[in-house]
């Protein structure tokens, strides 16, 4: 199984947003940017108008879990950064795996192997 490896340094995060690209969908927002390393790096961000801080934690399990399913399909040497939205804390994280998975195979990120369970 493959591991998550977390984008942490607020630089990463402004350098996503500034350069990176993006898609949109009710659950959650993907930026994506292309690093120089053989790895994929994810972030993972929730604004405080998602809610409370019990809230904002559930929008953040949801995410990481949808992204674990997708992980590994995903291409290597990018930046990705999720955002949660307002609905993202009531969602299922099969639902927002399946905008996930979208967004990401829209933007050319996911390789063609075998789809989720």
């Amino acid at each position: 199984m493959d591991k998550i490896v977390p984008m942490t340094r607020n630089n990463d995060f402004r350098r996503a947003y500034r350069r990176g690209k993006s898609q949109v969908s009710p659950f959650l927002v993907t930026y994506w940017l292309k690093n120089r390393q053989p790895f994929t790096r994810a972030g993972i961000t929730t604004s405080k108008k998602v809610g409370n801080a019990v809230t904002r934690s559930r929008a953040r399990r949801v995410i990481r879990e949808a992204y674990r399913g997708l992980l590994p399909r995903v291409k290597p040497g990018y930046d990705l950064v999720f955002v949660a939205r307002g609905r993202t804390p009531g969602a299922k994280s099969t639902q927002v795996q399946k905008h996930m998975e979208r967004q990401l195979s829209a933007a050319g990120l996911l390789t063609e192997g075998e789809r989720p369970c």
